[in-house]
């Protein structure tokens, strides 16, 4: 089944070498965010594979988001104002349940190799005028400290305080490393919609939501591109019996599309354009290529969608057996019991979001209790923690069309 696709055939051992052990690779170990949007204060532990499971509305894109919002302070052009301004400003951020303390804290430990541990802290708030302004940032490096604010030249002039030194080429050199780590964060949540019409993308860059995905694609040297689409094409012959070829072209204005050859009654088939796709094969085939693109922390919001349940059951073993070979760390947001009923998911991989009216609380499936022995008893982790994340009075939903 799928899990067979992520072998690495020959062609694509020395990229998996090289993409596993490239600069800048490495994972989140633990986070720790007070007042940010769902959370109030919660300390987090974070393995390499991780599924974020919780009712609606209980904070699993706000804790995806706070890994966007750390890419978005690195990369070039980004930068704490804008990052904080995409988010509708300091207020929209702060956490509702929030009383006594102004401030906005974000903490985070990374592996970036085997004794190379980073650390960084970051608070801030708005002043009068509603500007965001850096509160404290501190930059750890295996407990070495590498940087702490406010500094005397920050308290002299403190608009140096709209910035912090994450997003400075000049004030970053001796972290450097932990930025790029940061800016090879990737979040996926394709939209099909989107994909179709690849000309509203031509402005776009990275956008998470496929505007300019297959731009992504096309910008991918031919001969990486190619090998990848062949892999990406077994995977699909699993869902897609009839799709037997993905290719790549640029049409007559230089927009690049996908075209895919379905086998029929035809000797020769019929190719088909994204725009015939379905919603499922655009959306697997975004996810795959996602997962073969990159090294750093990828970001996947509810992967399940428009794909049959048999396909959504092997995706964590897909996703383990890739990790194997490159030890990419993914966080996966999910309402799906399918996805979470691999034997394989452990314990401390599955993170249940608790809506209380103090904030959410994150806690680890093993925080369940008896958690161990159900497992013992055959119930799988995503079992266990669906049934304690179940929203209250669910049922009471149906009583809706009652006159």
């Amino acid at each position: 089944m799928l899990q067979h696709v992520i072998q690495i055939l020959p062609a694509h051992r020395q990229y998996i070498k090289r993409m596993s052990k490239s600069k800048g690779s490495g994972h989140f170990t633990q986070i720790r965010l007070r007042n940010w949007k769902n959370f109030l204060d919660v300390a987090i532990q974070l393995p390499l594979r991780v599924f974020l499971v919780g009712p609606n509305a209980s904070g699993k894109s706000n804790l995806l988001d706070v890994f966007r919002f750390l890419r978005e302070l690195a990369e070039p052009g980004g930068g704490l104002q804008r990052a904080i301004k995409r988010r509708g400003g300091v207020s929209a951020i702060r956490c509702l349940a929030a009383r006594r303390s102004p401030d906005i804290e974000i903490a985070f430990q990374v592996r970036l190799g085997k004794e190379d541990i980073w650390e960084y802290e970051l608070a801030f708030h708005q002043d009068k005028k509603r500007r965001p302004l850096v509160q404290r940032e501190c930059v750890r490096r295996n407990r070495k400290i590498l940087l702490e604010r406010p500094t005397q030249e920050d308290k002299d002039d403190p608009e140096r305080l709209t910035q912090t030194h994450l997003e400075q080429v000049t004030m970053n050199q001796q972290f450097r490393d932990l930025v790029t780590f940061l800016t090879k964060i990737r979040y996926l949540h394709i939209v099909p919609q989107i994909v179709r019409e690849p000309e509203r993308g031509a402005a776009r860059h990275s956008d998470p939501y496929g505007g300019d995905f297959l731009e992504q694609v096309a910008r991918i040297p031919q001969r990486t591109r190619d090998a990848r689409l062949r892999r990406i094409s077994a995977a699909l012959r699993v869902a897609i019996p009839q799709l037997s070829e993905i290719k790549l072209f640029r049409d007559d204005k230089g927009i690049p599309h996908l075209r895919g050859k379905y086998e029929h009654w035809r000797p020769h088939g019929a190719w088909q354009t994204e725009e015939q796709f379905s919603d499922g094969t655009l959306r697997l085939m975004g996810l795959l290529w996602a997962i073969l693109d990159g090294t750093g922390p990828l970001l996947l919001e509810e992967p399940e969608l428009s794909l049959h349940p048999e396909i959504v059951r092997h995706i964590p073993q897909m996703i383990a057996r890739f990790q194997q070979h490159t030890r990419r760390q993914i966080i996966i947001s999910t309402h799906s019991s399918e996805l979470l009923l691999d034997k394989g998911i452990g314990l401390n991989e599955v993170l249940l979001l608790i809506p209380d009216r103090e904030g959410t609380l994150v806690k680890p499936a093993s925080a369940i209790y008896q958690a161990k022995e159900l497992l013992e008893s055959g119930i799988s982790a995503g079992e266990i923690a669906i049934t304690h994340t179940r929203p209250k009075d669910a049922d009471q939903l149906s009583l809706f069309g009652n006159q």
